[in-house]
């Protein structure tokens, strides 16, 4: 199996029910997917990325900086079966590496992309994931996704809930890396009661007895989950840019 085969697919819809259309709001002259597209390319292990969305505007807006859009179904419950039915195009083997990097992750490292695909291709997991230390002032938002995991660094449970109830919290950072055949198997199984009390998609793997591997990582990486969200990402882009230009 060839590391440097993996390929992103990034899926992004519109009606996102926190944040309609958040995927084509403009940050700095770019659109959101335009910054998690460009985060995503710069990981040296992935040789192609793709957006793959149910919206014309989405696939319109990634056609006009250049990148590649795939059109899918608009009733896919999850991003992972909306890339999947994208991957049906690509003709993949089932021992290609696919990375699945939410359409709402501008953070994203291009580094830690890289280390989740050496540890899938390494078979550490069916599933390859990120997590990171959660703020203290975040771990009650239901909107930041939490992660426990056991001794050996595999995940016991995902909740939008604050868990551990007492003690540090991990953030589970929006990326998946898995094969080709995983991807298809995982698309069969049918949805889980947790799965859906939570609206987390991963823990339909759990439930199933499928491993997650959740691999610790340093760097400060959360989604764009509402508006709150894109004026705080809005600072953090405006301040960077300023301490970036020379005096």
């Amino acid at each position: 199996m060839k590391v440097d085969a993996a390929i992103a697919i990034i899926p992004a819809r519109f009606n996102s029910t926190r944040f309609p259309g958040k995927p084509i709001v403009i940050i700095e002259g770019k659109t959101l997917i335009e910054h998690v597209y460009r985060r995503v390319e710069q990981a040296s292990l992935v040789s192609r990325v793709l957006v793959a969305t149910d919206d014309q505007r989405i696939a319109d807006a990634v056609e006009r900086f250049g990148g590649t859009a795939i059109m899918t179904r608009s009733d896919h419950r999850s991003g992972t079966d909306r890339l999947a039915e994208a991957a049906q195009h690509l003709d993949l083997d089932p021992d290609s590496m696919v990375v699945n990097v939410q359409g709402d992750e501008p953070m994203i490292e291009p580094a830690d992309i890289d280390r989740a695909i050496v540890a899938a291709v390494r078979g550490d997991g069916d599933i390859v994931t990120l997590m990171t230390r959660v703020n203290p002032a975040d771990a009650a938002d239901p909107n930041r996704v939490k992660v426990v995991v056991d001794r050996n660094g595999i995940a016991l449970y995902f909740s939008r809930s604050k868990i551990p109830s007492e003690g540090t919290c991990s953030l589970h950072v929006g990326l998946y890396v898995y094969s080709g055949g995983f991807l298809k198997t995982f698309t069969k199984l049918e949805r889980t009661p947790l799965e859906i009390a939570e609206r987390l998609e991963q823990l339909r793997a759990l439930e199933h007895g499928y491993h997650i591997r959740v691999l610790e990582v340093e760097n400060e990486s959360w989604g764009i989950d509402t508006p709150a969200d894109l004026e705080r990402f809005k600072k953090m882009v405006t301040e960077t840019k300023i301490r970036s230009t020379p005096l």
